[in-house]
């Protein structure tokens, strides 16, 4: 439909993102729906508790993958260079000062899990992320530690608590956030509007670090083991079948995002006993799909689907496996089924040969070394399934074959694969390659808009763009330019610029449900403003001790009219520094 972006469905709700035309349309439709009343959060259509496990399970875990790759990446590259070192050399280098800084790097987000995931918590769970951490620090606190380790029982207020070493714990801190939210929602309703920036995150940790040692902390902490648990013990029932089971069906997870809701398995593994197999079997899939898609390059007659099935192959092998499944086997079909019964065969082996890795490391060629610390069998067992696995898939797509594509269709998965890829990676456009150049309306600390907070902007949906942390509580004109909108909430600002560039600045996450508190505007809808002119200004410090997020996203809602849109690499912005660069159809 003209004038709808996109359609974004997420727990069971729908978003319609309309982009600058959105007052007007809102302005339209309210006398049509009348006044509406709000609902109640067990109001209207029920989501089913497993899609809202899936979707918590992911948001919370999500913004960590990036940290837990790097760390497996560095725990491969140390245990390789242990390995050299010991068999070539006789030297031990775990004794060596360097090898014992980087490897406190590659345990230290694991080490202060509860921390890390405390801050995700309070993004899904909408409570104050300060004081999540808080809670997660205090799980790690030195002192804290040693006493819930010692001998000696331990009591608050005179009353027993369970020992447990927090340390690294997963489900403990997610529940404590969980419960969080609902006691800060409940001190700020009781609070006077006066004591609420001082008293609700005091109240809050009154309440949330007795509870969380006493009650929340054990109950996730037996939780999470009677999952780890469940998960052994079917692998003790039979790791050959465990390990088919995830062999053959990671990738079809990945394809509905399902795999997010095993995921924690392995990362719990490694934080509480330091190695996990959830990875080494999910990396006969991998492998597989590499093979899969080696074959369709081997087989096609097709110059571009030969094409993006070379590149696919690559990517598959250093662990990226979606061009692989979307550029060519899911699209085959037949190659897709071979990529399956090739990882089930591989995963089968691992399991039987007791295969794990040391770290929880993206299942590829580089992170291979992360599985050489399971002994020989074991590892000669994941080299030889990941083999199994790769040349499996390959020689039955070649043998087997498949209903290749037309030149047309293959053009069309070309293109495809092209967008994704596009998507997937920010566009490396720096400013002496543009014709344009935007400076940024507002000062602070740069974000990558895949960072932010909310679907609508993170996904792009809305336009290519960059987010900035204020520092300063003003948003001001970039260029010369016209004020398309400025929302009644004053939160949401409309920018055509003079250069034909129109330009959307979002102030902070759900930011709208102020209602324009703490905001004050500065310019009027249809005023032309001057470079560096007033806009709006906010009360920093009101909006975030009212307990939302000041990630303000600067996004370009016409950028389909540009081949290009790069972005600053500086991690700080000026209000006269350049931020956007763009280039023109007319520029190529």
């Amino acid at each position: 439909m003209e004038g709808v972006i996109q359609v974004v469905e997420a727990s069971g709700q729908f978003q319609v993102v309309l982009g600058n035309k959105v007052e007007k349309i809102y302005d339209e439709l309210m006398p049509m729906v009348g006044e509406l009343e709000e609902t109640g959060p067990d109001d209207g259509e029920k989501v089913g508790l497993g899609t809202k496990i899936l979707n918590t399970v992911a948001a919370i875990f999500t913004p960590t993958v990036p940290a837990i790759a790097a760390s497996g990446m560095l725990k491969g590259i140390l245990a390789v260079a242990a390995l050299i070192g010991l068999n070539m050399y006789g030297l031990d280098i775990k004794t060596y000062n360097t090898y014992i800084i980087l490897n406190a790097a590659s345990d230290a987000l694991f080490y202060f899990m509860p921390i890390i995931l405390a801050r995700s918590a309070a993004k899904v769970f909408k409570t104050n992320d300060y004081i999540a951490m808080i809670l997660g620090a205090t799980l790690c606190y030195p002192a804290i530690v040693d006493l819930m380790t010692g001998e000696n029982p331990v009591t608050l207020f005179g009353i027993g608590i369970t020992q447990a070493n927090y340390v690294s714990s997963v489900v403990p801190i997610i529940i404590a956030v969980f419960v969080l939210a609902y006691v800060e929602g409940f001190v700020k309703k009781i609070m006077p509007e006066v004591l609420k920036v001082i008293m609700v995150p005091t109240l809050s940790l009154l309440v949330m670090v007795p509870a969380t040692l006493m009650v929340f902390g054990p109950i996730g902490i037996y939780f999470g083991n009677v999952v780890n648990w469940a998960y052994y013990y079917i692998m003790g029932l039979s790791p050959i079948l465990l390990g088919a089971f995830i062999g053959g069906i990671w990738c079809v997870l990945v394809i509905f995002g399902a795999h997010r809701a095993i995921i924690p398995i392995g990362i719990n593994d490694v934080a509480k006993t330091g190695r996990q197999n959830l990875l080494a079997f999910a990396g006969a899939a991998n492998f597989s799909q590499a093979g899969a898609t080696l074959g369709v390059f081997l087989k096609t007659k097709n110059k571009n689907l030969k094409t993006v099935a070379a590149s696919a192959t690559v990517t598959a092998l250093f662990g990226i496996t979606e061009p692989a499944i979307y550029g060519a086997n899911l699209r085959l079909k037949k190659p897709m089924i071979y990529a399956v019964i090739s990882g089930a065969l591989g995963g089968a082996l691992m399991g039987w040969g007791g295969s794990y890795g040391n770290a929880f490391a993206n299942q590829g060629v580089l992170t291979i070394p992360v599985y050489a610390e399971a002994g020989t069998k074991a590892f000669v067992c994941y080299l030889l399934g990941c083999l199994i696995a790769f040349g499996g898939a390959c020689i039955m797509t070649v043998v087997l074959g498949f209903n290749d594509l037309p030149e047309e269709s293959a053009k069309k998965v070309h293109e495809t694969l092209t967008d994704v890829v596009k998507e997937a990676i920010n566009d490396d456009l720096v400013v002496e390659d543009s014709d344009l150049v935007v400076d940024s309306p507002v000062e602070g600390r740069t974000i990558s808009l895949a960072e932010v907070p909310d679907e609508v902007f993170a996904s792009g949906a809305m336009g290519k763009g960059i987010a900035v942390y204020p520092s300063k509580g003003e948003i001001v004109a970039p260029m010369d330019a016209t004020v398309s909108v400025l929302y009644p909430t004053m939160h949401a600002i409309g920018l055509t610029l003079d250069n034909g560039v129109e330009m959307l600045i979002h102030i902070g996450i759900d930011t709208v449900n102020l209602d324009g508190k703490f905001f004050e505007k500065h310019a009027s809808v249809g005023e032309h403003l001057t470079k560096g002119q007033r806009i709006v200004s906010f009360d920093m410090q009101g909006i975030e001790a009212a307990g939302y997020d000041l990630t303000t996203s600067v996004i370009i809602t016409n950028s389909n009219n540009y081949v290009a849109i790069g972005s600053t690499k500086d991690n700080h912005i000026e209000t006269n520094s350049n931020l956007l660069f763009l280039l023109t159809n007319t520029a190529v």
